[in-house]
């Protein structure tokens, strides 16, 4: 099978597609046809070393966080899903993988795995597992948005903003998102109630908020004095600065600022589901890439200034 990997740490470029031996599921596990797989943040950290820590040296490694497909094999032990189910679902996000969700077949735990939601291609799906998860996760666990409340989305075009634009939406928050002021037609349109232009706009000019969702990682400081009493600010952007704002907002204060990472489980991922069946959470997607272009999807990922996610299309649906 074909599968998208690298053999040193390094700009896109250092993406190659590579024929391996496709795998078998051991028991508990699960073998995906992957048909779709989309580019995340942790996916460019990961191929450029910046988690070399977790992840060794020893190559080749394959990436793709998320994936979706249908099941092509399952192994002892396994009895929620059947050959030819489709699903979506993530691999490890803190663990090296010699193929990732970017391949033709990836193996996983079938408890990282649920039925893909009804109505929408695997194309589609893939857009939105990480996206979606990280963003539910994030107003439910993290910011716990309640109907009426406030909220500020930074970062509002990328694949997390957009998916927690509808989902705040959904849930009843108000939603200020912050942007490039040529995307606020789309946002609004996707349930923000207004949109400032991030270039034009200080912190001090807009709020306060119940509650802040960043996805961008500077000046945190800045927009947690935006928070209302009692107001949660979560991020998902881990740099230097955002750790330090992370590490005093915990001493000074009761309005801290969390981050968290994505792991979903079945469970989430059947939440999400519901969303994206119900209408209320649909993709939103800047452009699909075969996989022989994934150098390419990862490419326009790092530039950014598009709305929405970078799809591979791994293969026909």
């Amino acid at each position: 099978m074909k599968a998208a990997q690298f053999t040193g740490f390094g700009a896109p470029d250092v993406l190659q597609i590579n024929d391996v031996d496709r795998p078998a599921p051991g028991a508990g596990e699960v073998l995906v046809s992957v048909e779709a797989s989309s580019v995340n943040g942790l996916d460019t950290i990961v191929r450029s070393g910046g988690l070399r820590i977790v992840t060794g040296r020893r190559f080749p490694m394959g990436l793709g966080l998320d994936f979706a497909g249908v099941v092509a094999a399952v192994g002892d032990g396994v009895h929620r899903y059947r050959v030819g189910e489709r699903v979506w679902g993530t691999v490890h996000p803190l663990k090296r993988h010699t193929v990732g969700g970017a391949a033709e077949y990836v193996v996983v735990p079938a408890g990282r795995i649920g039925p893909a939601p009804a109505g929408v291609s695997s194309v589609e799906a893939a857009s939105l597992v990480v996206a979606g998860a990280t963003a539910l996760l994030a107003l439910r666990k993290t910011v716990h948005l309640k109907s009426g409340e406030r909220l500020l989305v930074r970062g509002a075009a990328g694949g997390v903003g957009t998916a927690a634009v509808q989902l705040a939406h959904a849930m009843g928050g108000h939603v200020t998102a912050l942007s490039r002021s040529r995307h606020a037609d789309a946002l609004r349109e996707l349930g923000a109630d207004e949109v400032f232009d991030y270039g034009a706009t200080t912190a001090d000019q807009i709020g306060p908020f119940d509650a802040i969702l960043d996805t961008v990682g500077s000046e945190l400081r800045c927009y947690r004095r935006r928070l209302a009493r009692g107001g949660r600010m979560a991020t998902i952007a881990l740099s230097a600065s955002s750790v330090a704002a992370i590490a005093a907002s915990s001493v000074h204060g009761t309005r801290r600022i969390r981050t968290l990472s994505t792991n979903p489980d079945t469970a989430v991922l059947r939440d999400l589901a519901a969303y994206v069946t119900s209408g209320a959470l649909r993709p939103v997607i800047d452009r699909v890439y075969p996989l022989a272009d994934i150098a390419a999807a990862h490419q326009a990922f790092e530039r950014g200034g598009v709305v929405g996610k970078q799809v591979v299309a791994v293969s026909g649906e």
